[in-house]
């Protein structure tokens, strides 16, 4: 682990431990090294670290991309190359343009459905997460795969797969990293036996997919990229495009488009069982007790609130400098209806890494949350109290609420009302 500041944290950070492949220390630009990855609630750590050494612009996880990718690097750990900018222009293309018809009226006809589940329960409590975290394997599952996929089988094999990936990666990444690997090592071999699994079940979408597509058609971000790499094949380009690129990409956007997702949603009920008026002092929320339809009025405050909460799953220390952010750790969605403000932020990242799913999310985050308000009133649940709104400690890279539930009460609007309103 190699963590790079702008000031030199090697002589001020205090005791470390470093070990290389080589044997040899890290350079002097180099930070502090794998007993970091100890500590719990490791964001908020490293943001700390910034306090004391100075901007942190640089986090290096070791071998890990040997480790989890196939014989081609994926995107999200992939080393910056001409290779990978077409690797992800192709996964990029295939989220725009091979889903461009299909994406908003999946993500809502999904999302409908979901709100028809919850309906069952009737105010019943509801372990939030877990049915966020369904919803958006789903709307993965469907926009890679195809129309398909539905079948709850399906989704949720992905789902347990998904989740057995980020937990088995977050609880034990220092053993997995710093052992050599001829030692007895538990976790990296429950980490392998979890990759077997997913490239398992990619390879068989793959397969089914190349056996059933017909050239120059496609039915879903599969069918693009596979045809993509057919194209790249024979023109000139940067390297070679291989069918293992779009298994890799495959995984990427199960492993960055289910859980950073379903976690930003979680953390949205929080807040507001927490406000219930989003806007202090207003008078005016996006929770009236009359919405049925979403207008111009409200539209910008639900937007407002879901850049308040977006840089929660995914942290970003610029999101919580009180030299640029008035009140950064208050939950003040306020402060993106200023005339001027930047909802966008650092939330997706910026440079060459910046999200590619950053559309796609921020229509499911607005979504999701338009169809639940217009159709339920978020209630605490009858015993217990209001969520917490402290990050799991335990989680890894990405910042968790810590388990709630919260009762759905359905709102009685007029059946199709909620169906009709706009989501543009």
């Amino acid at each position: 682990v190699i963590l790079l500041s702008e000031t030199n944290p090697w002589q001020e950070a205090g005791p470390r431990w470093w070990w290389g492949w080589d044997g040899k220390p890290p350079p002097p630009t180099s930070g502090p090294g794998l007993l970091h990855l100890l500590q719990p609630n490791l964001p908020i750590h490293l943001l700390s670290l910034t306090q004391k050494l100075g901007p942190v612009y640089r986090l290096c996880l070791g071998l890990q991309d040997k480790l989890v990718s196939q014989c081609c690097q994926d995107i999200s750990l992939g080393d910056y190359s001409l290779l990978w900018k077409a690797h992800k222009k192709l996964t990029r293309s295939a989220l725009l343009l091979g889903t461009r018809s299909s994406m908003e009226p999946w993500v809502d006809q999904l999302t409908q459905e979901f709100c028809e589940r919850m309906r069952v329960q009737a105010g019943a409590p509801v372990t939030i997460q877990k049915e966020f975290s369904l919803l958006t394997c789903s709307i993965i599952c469907y926009l890679t795969f195809g129309n398909k996929v539905k079948e709850d089988t399906l989704v949720h094999a992905f789902h347990d797969c998904v989740q057995d990936l980020m937990k088995t990666w977050d609880h034990w990444p220092t053993p997995s990293y710093s052992l050599p690997q001829f030692f007895p090592n538990p976790g990296l071999w429950r980490l392998k036996q979890a990759i077997e699994n997913r490239d398992h079940m990619v390879e068989k979408q793959l397969t089914r997919h190349k056996e059933s597509m017909v050239a120059g058609q496609w039915r879903d971000m599969t069918d693009y990229m596979l045809q993509g790499v057919g194209r790249q094949r024979v023109e000139e380009g940067p390297g070679q495009l291989l069918e293992g690129h779009v298994h890799m990409s495959v995984v990427d956007l199960f492993i960055g488009g289910t859980e950073t997702t379903a976690s930003t949603l979680s953390w949205a009920v929080a807040f507001l069982l927490h406000h219930p008026e989003v806007c202090p002092g207003g008078g005016k929320g996006i929770l009236p007790g009359s919405l049925a339809r979403v207008d111009g009025a409200h539209r910008p405050l639900l937007k407002a609130t879901i850049a308040e909460v977006l840089p929660l799953a995914l942290p970003h220390g610029a999101h919580l400098d009180g030299t640029v952010w008035e009140q950064p750790h208050e939950f003040w969605p306020d402060r993106f209806l200023e005339p001027g403000a930047n909802p966008s932020a650092l939330a997706f990242g910026c440079g060459a890494r910046v999200c590619l799913g950053e559309s796609l999310v921020r229509l499911e985050l607005f979504v999701v949350l338009l169809r639940l308000l217009q159709a339920f009133t978020l209630l605490p649940p009858p015993v217990g109290a209001l969520p917490s709104l402290q990050p799991d400690p335990y989680c890894g890279v990405n910042l968790k609420v810590q388990p709630f539930q919260v009762r759905l009460q359905p709102r009685g609007v007029e059946a199709g009302a909620w169906e009709s309103a706009s989501v543009q």
